[in-house]
């Protein structure tokens, strides 16, 4: 998708494009409003973003010449003041949404794709040409069921292709749609990506000709001499309805990351991100520190009665530009400082020479933060960013010792003397790591008993399944360790773990929380498919039903699943005969499946084993025992593997 971004801060800019092109987007950056309404009315775009302090033009008066000329174009706006008034003007101009500065770079590209599905005319879907699927949630692409790997570019070229299916694009159109303005290619550089996306679709097995040529006009895709699957059957339902003969594929209710990298960012894409932030601080302190400089001067200048219109005009220009700046680096107090001043110097009460002192005392300590901040540090990274550690201690050497510990290891830690299992939300830690009390420590009125604890930690395990828990404890015999197991514990540490042993529990629990969890599950009972996806909810699974047992085998090649479910008795094709053709296929040999049905006879499970089944449930199941069966042939397979 191809965005124009019109923004005056050279910093955030940059952030921005590095954020939006690491989702696949092209970017073209300008920085005043005159130039973005040049670009805009120039070149295609998929979305705008705007600021709306902005030189020449402000955002809301380019949105509403946009909209007044007829573009309909989704914008989203972006503003440093967090007012109701603004928001409403900018609604009003017609913009489609608004984020306020600072933002968490995440939450902006979820807030762009919901943009981007919500104009679109085939929202959520698995897009598909014969035998070609490529699925723009995950960035993945096969055909035939062979995923076939391809350089960003390529990826762009084949999902334009895709997206307009019967349209001739000229080299021209694609160098538009698929480059920025500032490194448009030759034509050659054209041809020769189309040339490599070419083999790499022969080598999977297509035809020579699957990206045809019109000479003299463009590309296009060839036209499938057999019928075509029906795009609808590889839709990515937004809800856990089960349409006959389709696919329905529900993220759960609870968790808005996307099933890609673009959420679940693991420590390695997290340290490159704080890479990049440092890199660009280099460049930035020293900007900000002469912007400050230009701010004590109009101070000066305030105190002595000789303020000029400009001058504080230039000065708001400026605090409204820090804001972004520093927020983009997630330095909380820096932005806290710098909102008070935009506070004083925007006009919402008079400024007059007695409000000197204030702004210069806040100017100083502005200045002093921004001159300590020699290193971005972890966890002045987004939130989302950084997997979150919750430490139930009340012991306060060992929190500072594991605070360091996890810091360097990439991990934001929260510290909190008792657990009490809550709604968290979006802020839900990933593990959760119970030191009970130990003989040694003090009594405390804050330390509660240990059989409240181990009380608790059970009541948080059954509202939070799939979420890990690591025990510690100075009593390691086996009653305690049984203990806690029975409770719902998934690791056990005796207190005199040394700390980075603790952290590396904790990495390798971060890392089983990134199994695999794609779900198929097929059964002509379409009431029953209704109801699973909400049965294992709670456990983060990606599932996808199937009522019609005759596309199986399309549907099992465009979702991969991790997990297969199968129900026996069904129309056409039973789930012994769905198992025997897994099994007799090199690339799904190794793939799970459990029967699940409402036979519970002997030779129904005998047959289904004989058929090459990994394991037999029988119906009516409740969530927890469906899911931990999925579970635990997962982590047998991940174990197997490596």
């Amino acid at each position: 998708m191809k965005i124009l971004l019109v923004e005056d801060d050279e910093v955030l800019s940059k952030v921005l494009t590095r954020t939006l092109t690491t989702h696949h987007h092209i970017v073209d950056v300008v920085k005043d409003g005159e130039m973005g309404w040049t670009y805009g009315s120039t070149f295609e775009y998929d979305l705008m973003v705007l600021d709306i302090v902005l030189p020449k033009l402000d955002g809301i008066s380019l949105c509403q010449r946009f909209r007044a000329k007829g573009y309909d174009t989704p914008i989203l706006m972006l503003t440093a003041q967090d007012a109701r008034t603004v928001k409403v003007q900018g609604l009003d101009a017609g913009a489609d949404d608004y984020v306020v500065k600072p933002f968490d770079p995440v939450e902006l590209v979820a807030r762009i794709r919901a943009l981007l599905r919500r104009s679109s005319s085939q929202p959520f879907p698995l897009l598909s040409w014969g035998a070609l699927l490529l699925n723009p949630s995950s960035c993945e692409v096969a055909y035939n069921g062979q995923p076939l790997t391809l350089t960003t570019k390529e990826y762009e070229f084949l999902e334009l292709l895709l997206r307009d299916s019967h349209y001739v694009f000229s080299s021209d159109e694609l160098i538009d749609r698929l480059w920025s303005s500032e490194d448009f290619p030759s034509e050659a550089t054209v041809r020769s990506h189309i040339r490599r996306v070419r083999q790499k679709l022969t080598a999977a097995g297509a035809p020579a000709d699957f990206i045809a040529t019109m000479h003299g006009r463009g590309y296009y895709l060839k036209a499938i001499e057999t019928e075509a699957i029906p795009e609808s059957a590889f839709s990515l339902a937004p809800s856990n309805a089960v349409v006959a003969g389709q696919l329905s594929t529900a993220e759960p209710l609870g968790d808005r990351r996307e099933p890609s990298s673009e959420a679940d960012l693991s420590l390695n894409s997290s340290q490159q991100y704080l890479d990049f932030l440092n890199e660009t601080w280099t460049t930035t302190q020293p900007k900000s520190l002469d912007q400050l400089a230009v701010l004590f001067q109009t101070i000066h200048d305030l105190q002595r009665d000789r303020l000029t219109a400009q001058q504080l005009a230039a000065a708001q220009q400026m605090t409204h530009t820090l804001v972004g700046t520093l927020g983009i680096f997630g330095l909380t107090k820096t932005t806290h400082l710098v909102r008070q001043l935009d506070y004083w110097l925007g006009g919402r009460e008079p400024l007059q020479p007695k409000h000197a002192p204030l702004m210069q005392a806040l100017v100083t300590a502005l200045q002093q933060e921004i001159q300590n901040t020699t290193q971005i540090q972890p966890c002045q990274i987004p939130n989302q960013l950084l997997p979150r550690l919750l430490l139930v201690s009340s012991d306060l050497p060992f929190n500072q010792l594991l605070q360091v510990a996890a810091t360097r290891c990439g991990i934001q830690l929260e510290t909190v003397p008792t657990l009490e299992p809550m709604g968290w939300g979006e802020s839900q830690p990933n593990v959760i790591l119970l030191r009970l009390p130990t003989e040694s420590d003090p009594a405390t009125s804050d330390q509660p008993p240990l059989s409240l604890l181990l009380e608790a930690l059970q009541t948080l395990v059954q509202r939070y399944p799939a979420l890990p828990v690591l025990v510690m404890s100075d009593r390691g015999n086996l009653s305690d360790r049984l203990e806690v197991l029975r409770r719902g514990g998934k690791r056990f540490l005796t207190t005199q773990t040394p700390i980075d042993q603790v952290m590396a529990a904790v990495v390798q629990l971060l890392e089983t929380q990134n199994l695999p969890t794609r779900v198929m599950i097929v059964d002509d009972d379409r009431t029953w498919l209704s109801t699973l996806p909400t049965l294992l909810k709670p456990w983060g699974f990606k599932v996808t039903t199937l009522a019609d047992p005759r596309q199986f085998w399309t549907v099992l090649q465009a979702v991969a699943p991790d997990a297969l479910i199968l129900d026996i008795n069904m129309p056409q094709i039973n789930g012994f005969e769905l198992c025997q053709m897994l099994r007799s296929d090199p690339q799904w040999q190794r793939l799970p499946v459990l029967f699940l049905s409402v036979l519970s006879d002997s030779d129904s499970q005998q047959q289904a084993f004989t058929a090459g089944a990994d394991d037999y449930l029988s119906k009516p199941v409740m969530g927890v025992a469906l899911a931990n069966r999925i579970l635990s042939r997962l982590h047998r397979l991940r174990a197997c593997a490596g």
